[in-house]
């Protein structure tokens, strides 16, 4: 074989090894069966049209194309490598499964596109994590001093004494975390309740053992805060109250007599209704007798908050009905046409206003009373008369006082 001969057929050997070469990169690359069929036509057109360039210059163009293509999936490999390892701190972070892509395999550009865009909805998933974790620690670490209390379980001690950047954000960690915040301030709402009663009976006993104001403002740090400690100390003085109480049986009982009296007031008691309870008129002061007026003064509370709106409404009333009668019976005193400073205008406007409310107040509380007498099962009365009936009178005895007035005036005027 001549020496020419042997030189084309190794040319194209050559050829065809790098066309199998190309083919292999396209198919590691992940082009498809059909641009792979174009890119071959494609080269061999270009073979048959480039007659006048020889085989070499040929296997030359095609060694390139190789290089290009061997650097761009070198390329593509370094990217998924560095996406990969991204990825893997993610998961580690979030405690999430590792993104489905081969790293062995060399990955399209759609692919890549892809593992980006799950890279960066990750990340922005763990920044969000983040910030409900440490907000979360936050209060966390408020409700435990709060309830002077240590970490205990594991789970605790890596919430608050490990590094922060290293707790796990999985779900289920955000959910148990959330959860433990739950129990830790409903234990704290528990505690502040549990003060909160501590402190109404502590100023109660204050008030009926007639404790010195300079002794309340020294305790006066525990009625404000509900940590442990203040819960301590107001139950130790609470059991120091209690002590004292039993001493002073008699004190503490006729400062009780003393709210009871205010309460048959402030519910319109009548003098009937007050001697109901024995106990009120005894002198016999023991720790029995305590307990009877303590029990009767949280009935006669509880009788008065479940209808205080009433009560107020009853009073109210009174007021208005008093303030009524003094601008009538200034109506009638020759003097006040005397009076320079505005009060005759003020007082008539007054006196209008009141004889539009008074009717309306008495609307309402006709209303209140009904629903009063159907809960109680028996009439609503002040001072011993029903009420209604009572606003009834008073309105007639007004009205009768007026016709005698104006009687007195007639005979007046005709015996002048």
């Amino acid at each position: 074989m001549r020496k020419s001969e042997v030189l084309a057929a190794e040319s194209v050997a050559c050829l065809n090894k790098a066309l199998c070469r190309l083919k292999d990169i396209w198919e590691e690359i992940g082009i498809p069966e059909d641009q792979r069929l174009q890119r071959t036509n494609v080269v061999k057109n270009h073979i048959k049209e480039e007659r006048g360039v020889t085989m070499l210059q040929q296997e030359k163009e095609i060694r390139t194309q190789v290089e290009m293509l061997v650097k761009e999936r070198t390329q593509r490999m370094q990217q998924l490598k560095a996406l990969t390892e991204r990825d893997q701190d993610l998961c580690d972070t979030l405690c999430s499964d590792p993104y489905a892509l081969d790293p062995n395999a060399v990955p399209s550009l759609e692919q890549l596109d892809g593992f980006r865009q799950h890279i960066v909805s990750q990340t922005t998933e763990k920044e969000r994590r983040h910030a409900e974790f440490v907000g979360i620690k936050r209060q966390i670490i408020l409700c435990m001093d709060d309830l002077d209390q240590l970490p205990e379980t594991s789970f605790e001690k890596d919430i608050i004494c490990e590094d922060q950047e290293a707790f796990c954000l999985s779900k289920d960690n955000i959910a148990s975390l959330k959860l433990l915040l739950g129990q830790l301030e409903e234990r704290k709402a528990e505690n502040q309740a549990v003060c909160e009663a501590h402190r109404e009976k502590i100023q109660e006993l204050w008030d009926r053992l007639q404790v010195p104001q300079e002794e309340r403002e020294l305790f006066s740090e525990h009625m404000v805060a509900s940590k442990k400690k203040n819960l301590d100390a107001l139950e130790a003085e609470g059991r120091r109250l209690m002590e004292l109480k039993r001493l002073n049986m008699r004190n503490v009982t006729e400062a009780i007599r003393s709210e009871i009296a205010v309460l048959w007031e402030k519910c319109f008691f009548s003098s009937d209704q007050q001697q109901a309870f024995v106990p009120y008129f005894s002198n016999d002061f023991t720790e029995q007798l305590l307990g009877l007026h303590e029990a009767e003064i949280l009935r006669l509370k509880q009788h008065y908050e479940e209808h205080k709106e009433l009560f107020e409404g009853v009073q109210r009333w009174e007021e208005s009905w008093r303030l009524f009668l003094e601008l009538e019976k200034k109506a009638t005193d020759p003097s006040r046409f005397t009076n320079r400073g505005g009060n005759l205008l003020k007082e008539e406007k007054q006196k209008a206003e009141l004889h539009k409310s008074l009717p309306k107040l008495e609307k309402k509380l006709k209303a209140q009373i009904y629903v009063w007498e159907q809960e109680q099962a028996r009439e609503f009365l002040v001072n011993g008369q029903k009420f209604l009936q009572f606003v009834e009178e008073q309105w007639e005895l007004h009205r009768i006082e007026k016709e005698n007035e104006k009687l007195e005036r007639v005979k007046t005027w005709l015996l002048i």
